[in-house]
């Protein structure tokens, strides 16, 4: 996994980078290519943004949020993240079934 931070109009943190790299390292089980990961969080009065892009081979997905909180902004942007690749997973995982059961059902010509 390799995860590039930017931060803008604030201090770089090892708490924030490890806290958002933990959060991005759970979403690993959704993909079957390792994660490359832009993270961007920025800070601009009381607004707290996080976007984050994650490429896993030729998937790619985006997310960003502003709140108050910035765990609370990076929460958010994880969750829309995993939202969209759950779906995706699913989505892969029913069309993978749906032509493995074809090939179980008896041709008519068998009969």
């Amino acid at each position: 996994m390799n995860i590039a931070f930017t931060f803008r109009q604030m201090e770089a943190t090892d708490a924030v980078r490890a806290y958002t790299t933990d959060k991005i390292d759970k979403l690993q089980k959704f993909v079957r290519n390792p994660i490359r990961g832009e993270v961007k969080i920025s800070s601009e009065k009381r607004a707290n943004t996080a976007e984050i892009d994650i490429h896993a081979g030729p998937q790619h997905f985006h997310a960003h949020d502003t709140q108050e909180d910035m765990y609370a902004s990076i929460d958010s942007v994880i969750d829309k993240l995993e939202r969209q690749m759950r779906t995706q997973h699913e989505a892969r995982i029913k069309k993978g079934g749906d032509r493995a059961s074809d090939h179980l059902l008896p041709d008519a010509g068998d009969e």
